[in-house]
C-alpha cells in the first residue's frame, strides 16, 4: 500500500506543477466567488478537522523517540504532516473542479458520483470518530454517556447548520477567528513570550530542509496521514472549488501551499513550547482546546453534509427540515460508531480516493479534446452543481 501512495503523491504532485506551468496566467471563479480571505477561512476551517487540536501534544512525544523521525526535530516533523506540500492535494482537486469538471462533468457519471459520495459520507464519519477518540484525553473523567451524547449532539448542530449555505461563510470565518484566539491564548499561558514562540517556530525549519524526505511514508504512521489527505482532497476541492474568486492558477497555489501553514505552524510552535517546557494543560485551557474542536468539527461535518446531500438530491427542499435533519443525522451518527466497533479504517478510504483519482486521469485523457480552449488565460469556470 505505501508503494501506491508514494506513486500516487508524485503523480499528483507533478500534475500540480504541469499545471502550474502550463496554467500559470489562467483565471479561477467559482459559482459562489467570495474575497480570498472568505475562502481562505472556509477552505482552512474545512478542510482540517479535530485533530489539528489534539494530536500534536500526543504526538511530539513519538516523534523524538522513535529512529525513523531521527532525523529533525518533533516541530517539523509535526509540520509536515500538517503543513505546506500536503495542501498540494487540495489545490490540484480546486482546480479540476474550477476549470475542468464543468467542461467534463465525469463526477457526474452513475459510478463515479456513487463511490465519490459513498467516500465524502465516510469521512465526514470519521472526522465524528476521531473527536469521539481524543474526548477522554482533554476531559478528564467524562463519563461514556456524556461522552457519545456530546458527539451525537455536535453532529446535530453540524446537519442543523448544513440546511442553509449562509451560515457557511461565517462558520469559517467564525472557527478560524477562534482558533486564533485559542493560539493567543496558549501562548500568553505558556509565558514563552516572543522570543521564546520565535524560539520555538525556528525548528520548522528541520522540515524545509528535508522536504524531500515527506513525499513518501516515513512510517505506517505516516502513511495513515497520506491517505487521510487523500481521503479529503476531492471533497475539499469540490465543496471550496464554489468559492474561488479570480484568482490565477499560480496564486491559487501560493494561497494554498502558504497562508494555511502560517496558522498551523504558530500553532504547534506554541503547543511545542508546552511540550519541550513540561508545562501541564490547565483545566481551563483543556475545555478552550475541546471547545474550538467542537467548532472545526461541526464546521467539517457541515460542509462535507451539504456536499455530499446535494450531489445525491437529499436536500432540504426534497424531504423538508425534519426529513433532511433525521437522515443525515441517524446516517453520520451510526456510521461513528461503526467506525468505533468495527475495523474500518481511513486508509481503506484513501485507497478508494487513489482509484477516483486513476479513474478520472484516464478519463480525462480519454476527453482532452473538449479540453482544447483552456489556453485562454480569460477563461473562467461555469457555475458548478455541487
Amino acid at each position: 500500500m505505501n508503494t501506491i501512495l508514494t506513486i500516487a503523491i508524485l503523480i499528483t504532485l507533478c500534475t500540480s506543477l504541469v499545471l502550474v506551468i502550463l496554467f500559470r496566467n489562467l483565471k479561477l471563479k467559482g459559482s459562489d466567488p467570495l474575497p480570498l480571505t472568505a475562502f481562505m477561512a472556509i477552505l482552512f476551517t474545512s478542510g482540517l478537522d479535530v485533530g489539528l487540536i489534539m494530536f500534536p501534544l500526543t504526538e511530539f512525544p513519538i516523534y523524538e523517540t522513535e529512529a525513523p523521525y531521527g532525523f529533525t526535530n518533533p516541530l517539523a516533523i509535526e509540520f509536515g504532516f500538517w503543513g505546506f506540500l500536503v495542501w498540494g492535494f487540495y489545490f490540484l482537486t480546486t482546480f479540476y473542479f474550477c476549470v475542468i469538471e464543468p467542461k467534463l462533468k465525469l463526477f457526474e457519471i452513475g459510478w463515479v458520483k456513487l463511490i465519490n459520495n459513498a467516500v465524502i459520507i465516510a469521512t465526514c464519519a470519521f472526522t465524528g470518530f476521531l473527536f469521539l477518540s481524543y474526548l477522554p484525553s482533554y476531559i478528564d473523567g467524562i463519563s461514556p454517556p456524556l461522552r457519545y451524547g456530546l458527539v451525537a449532539a455536535v453532529v446535530l448542530a453540524a446537519v442543523l447548520s448544513s440546511t442553509d449555505i449562509r451560515y457557511v461563510k461565517w462558520l469559517g470565518l467564525g472557527s478560524s477567528g477562534l482558533f486564533l484566539g485559542l493560539i493567543i491564548l496558549l501562548w500568553i499561558s505558556s509565558g514563552a513570550g516572543l522570543l521564546g514562540l520565535s524560539e520555538s517556530a525556528a525548528n520548522i525549519s528541520g522540515y524545509f530542509t528535508n522536504l524531500p524526505k515527506f513525499i513518501s511514508p516515513l512510517t505506517d504512521y505516516h502513511a495513515f496521514y497520506l491517505f487521510w489527505w487523500f481521503a479529503w482532497s476531492i471533497m475539499i476541492g469540490q465543496f471550496v472549488a464554489r468559492f474561488v474568486g479570480g484568482l490565477r492558477t499560480y496564486q491559487l497555489m501560493i494561497a494554498l501551499l502558504v497562508l494555511p501553514s502560517i496558522p498551523i505552524a504558530l500553532w504547534f510552535s506554541v503547543l511545542y513550547v508546552f511540550h519541550t517546557e513540561a508545562i501541564e494543560l490547565s483545566a481551563t485551557l483543556q475545555l478552550s482546546m475541546v471547545a474550538v474542536g467542537v467548532i472545526f468539527v461541526v464546521n467539517s461535518l457541515d460542509s462535507l453534509t451539504r456536499l455530499y446531500s446535494e450531489n445525491l438530491g437529499l436536500t432540504v427542499t426534497r424531504l423538508g427540515n425534519a426529513g433532511y435533519v433525521a437522515a443525515h443525522w441517524s446516517l453520520l451518527f451510526s456510521l461513528i460508531l461503526m467506525y468505533q466497533f468495527t475495523p474500518l479504517k481511513i486508509e481503506w478510504i484513501g485507497l478508494v480516493v487513489i482509484g477516483i483519482y486513476c479513474v478520472i486521469y484516464a478519463l480525462t485523457f480519454i476527453r482532452r479534446d473538449a479540453l482544447s480552449d483552456l489556453s485562454s488565460p480569460d477563461i473562467q469556470s461555469h457555475e458548478q452543481d455541487i
